[in-house]
């Protein structure tokens, strides 16, 4: 059972969920009932489980409330009317999105993304789920990924497909543990070093098995992003030096690289979850080095020593390529502008962006 299924049937009866959206707007009885056009006393009826209404009044009421009559007089177990959560939020009330992933909507905890505050489609207030845009759960992309430009990719496939992507930031393994569950349509993965695919294939075929495709979107450089008072002027340096680390979480790409350069070194004292984390923990001083990409290294005005270059894919099942939402991600891969946009960032190499893989 989802959580929303927890705090919506089986927290209040079915005859209840009325009052319940109603006390989340603010509105007396009386105010839905001039809204729905029904009587006060039949208002007063159906909260009650008094009375069971008409469809007209089912309609009206369910209108004016904003739901689905379903979420307000069907089972509430998780069925379209009411979406499951993808995973249960940090607390009670919170701004949540839509998206239809493998045929079922589901509902999303609103997060930091990498293209930083990103509207959303309704809030929990009271125990209720409230829609505060009229959603279209079908034409949102979910991608999980730490690619550190993926808010670029964001605004280039908003505005050449007119769908939106949620680019939420997770490690290569987190991202295709979500894949695998049908809870995003797309993870991305930059396992694959040495000029070959082969690392990205072989973590996929581990973590989902066969049946899914590799879109190539660029080749990065991935380094060590040192302070400026670290006193090293390589990464061998660096390595060999006594220094304070930040590292990303086991099982990411960026902490398998700090692992080989340091294969008898102590585990980073601090973990941080994505790029930019790890440069920020270094540029404030937190740290005194750390890997992670060119791109957020740079950004952070950090020095950065290339230690190597990753293959940077996005991974979706090769069933589901015929969905236009992926049809879309395709062409703004492969897009021109995309590609060079993506090119002027420092570390970046496209030559290859749209080039596909089947992993069996």
């Amino acid at each position: 059972m989802s959580y929303s299924d927890t705090i919506m049937a089986d927290a209040e009866p079915e005859s209840s969920r009325v009052r319940v959206y109603r006390q989340a707007r603010g509105w007396s009885q009386a105010e839905l009932a001039r809204r729905a056009n029904v009587s006060r006393s039949a208002v007063s009826a159906v909260e009650g489980g008094r009375l069971v209404p008409s469809v007209s009044s089912a309609l009206a009421l369910a209108a004016a409330l904003g739901r689905p009559v379903e979420a307000l007089f069907g089972s509430g177990r998780g069925g379209q009317a009411d979406p499951a959560w993808a995973w249960r939020p940090a607390r009670p009330g919170c701004r949540y999105w839509l998206a239809e992933v493998r045929g079922r909507t589901l509902r999303y905890p609103a997060e930091a993304t990498a293209a930083g505050v990103t509207a959303h489609d309704g809030v929990v207030r009271g125990g209720a789920c409230l829609p505060t845009a009229e959603a279209d759960p079908a034409a949102t992309l979910v991608v999980a990924s730490c690619d550190p430009a993926a808010g670029l990719l964001a605004a280039e496939y908003a505005r050449i497909s007119g769908f939106r992507l949620l680019a939420l930031p997770r490690s290569g393994r987190q991202a295709l543990a979500l894949l695998g569950q049908g809870l995003v349509h797309v993870a991305g993965v930059h396992f694959a070093t040495g000029g070959t695919s082969a690392g990205n294939e072989r973590a996929v075929r581990d973590a989902v098995g066969g049946g899914y495709r590799l879109l190539r979107v660029a080749r990065w450089d991935e380094g060590l992003a040192v302070a400026a008072g670290a006193g090293v002027s390589s990464a061998g340096e660096a390595v060999r030096a006594e220094l304070r680390w930040v590292g990303r979480e086991p099982g990411s790409a960026a902490r398998q690289c700090l692992d080989e350069l340091r294969p008898r070194g102590r585990p980073p004292r601090r973990v941080a979850r994505d790029h930019r984390g790890v440069a920020e923990a270094v540029r404030c001083g937190w740290a005194d080095v750390g890997v992670c990409h060119r791109l957020a290294a740079e950004e952070a005005g950090l020095r950065v020593f290339t230690v190597r270059r990753e293959q940077f894919d996005l991974c979706y099942p090769a069933d589901a390529e015929a969905d236009p939402r992926i049809q879309a991600l395709l062409r703004v891969v492969r897009s021109a502008t995309y590609r060079r946009l993506l090119g002027d960032l420092p570390g970046c190499d496209t030559a290859a962006a749209g080039e596909t893989q089947t992993v069996r």
